[in-house]
């Protein structure tokens, strides 16, 4: 099946199997795209916009590199990250923040507690609460902060669209997905979030895994791949998607999107229309397993990890969370 210009109905890309009876089905959409950007399959509706929420933010942080946002490869990894709020980020963002000589209350993200629950636990036994910095946009907050620092750009309207900031970010976008902006709304952290078709996303992560050695989408790439546990955390799939499988660059978003490329150029993206996370990473490994990944063990191990969701009752697995039948 390719993708045409007609959006298609969602199909069903997991099933909820409990005591054999599926009870449940999660609708969505996916896109596989060959390294010159050629639709390779596709299933659903690839061609309407959506919003890849912080599955963005690989684009975002190319234009900031692009406006003179620099340093470590740790910082790039974060500009691109939906941390989960460990020691280990928030010390990268006190760095960023640092590097710019701005302190922490510059963040305007909204104050939240770290996704991670022993972060989250230990920042309360210590008598802390939510805090800006502690949120998972924080990272990418912080560069967009140093960007506005370098060029001499007010800081205190950074979120703004009008800002020149996210003026520059939104024509990035538009470069690398090869896609006009022409929705944008407000995410989660307050920040502007464009709408791409899935089309577009995958062609994104597809373009920025074979730019130039050295390029700015290059280097985000790159720095995401060296860094994957800043990217997300010690327990998320993305990052245990991207520690397994060499090469592979991911990016996962609110509301149940993914994207992802393989180092040849071959990317994928993904939507489960209910916004639920839970069928995400089955569907991310069945698409990967499809894509010839899992020959070695370190790549089977984190796909067999994740090809399907347990389903318990009474503390007895009865069922699972496994993908339909998708090719």
């Amino acid at each position: 099946m390719t993708a045409t210009e007609t959006p298609s109905a969602p199909v069903i890309l997991a099933e909820v199997v409990r005591s054999g009876f599926v009870e449940g089905r999660h609708l969505g959409s996916f896109v596989i795209v060959q390294p010159d950007g050629a639709v390779d399959r596709a299933r659903g509706d690839v061609v309407s916009p959506i919003f890849p929420r912080s599955s963005n933010k690989l684009m975002q942080a190319t234009g900031m590199v692009e406006c003179g946002f620099d340093g470590p490869s740790q910082h790039l990894a974060l500009a691109a990250s939906s941390h989960s709020g460990e020691p280990m980020h928030i010390a990268v963002v006190r760095e960023i923040l640092a590097s710019a000589g701005l302190p922490e209350d510059s963040l305007r993200t909204p104050p939240g507690w770290p996704l991670n629950d022993d972060a989250m636990r230990a920042v309360s036994r210590a008598g802390g609460d939510r805090a800006r910095i502690l949120m998972n946009c924080s990272g990418k907050h912080s560069a967009m902060l140093a960007t506005c620092v370098v060029n001499d750009w007010p800081t205190d309207d950074y979120r703004d669209p009008a800002h020149p900031l996210q003026q520059r970010i939104r024509d990035t976008i538009a470069r690398l997905s090869g896609q006009p902006v022409l929705i944008e709304g407000v995410d989660g952290c307050g920040a502007p979030v464009a709408a791409l078709s899935l089309t577009a996303l995958a062609r994104a992560f597809s373009v920025a895994v074979q730019a130039e050695s050295g390029s700015p989408e290059r280097r985000v790439a790159d720095s995401m791949r060296a860094h994957p546990e800043l990217v997300g955390g010690s327990d998320r799939d993305v990052t245990a998607f991207m520690s397994g499988v060499s090469g592979l660059l991911a990016k996962d978003g609110a509301e149940a999107v993914m994207a992802a490329a393989l180092p040849d150029g071959r990317a994928f993206a993904l939507k489960i229309l209910d916004g639920g996370d839970r069928a995400r990473p089955v569907v991310t490994a069945a698409l990967l397993r499809h894509l010839g990944v899992g020959v070695d063990a370190s790549a089977a191990r984190v796909l067999e990890q994740y090809e399907v969701e347990p389903l318990f009752g009474g503390g007895v697995r009865v069922g699972e969370i496994r993908p339909a039948a998708l090719f």
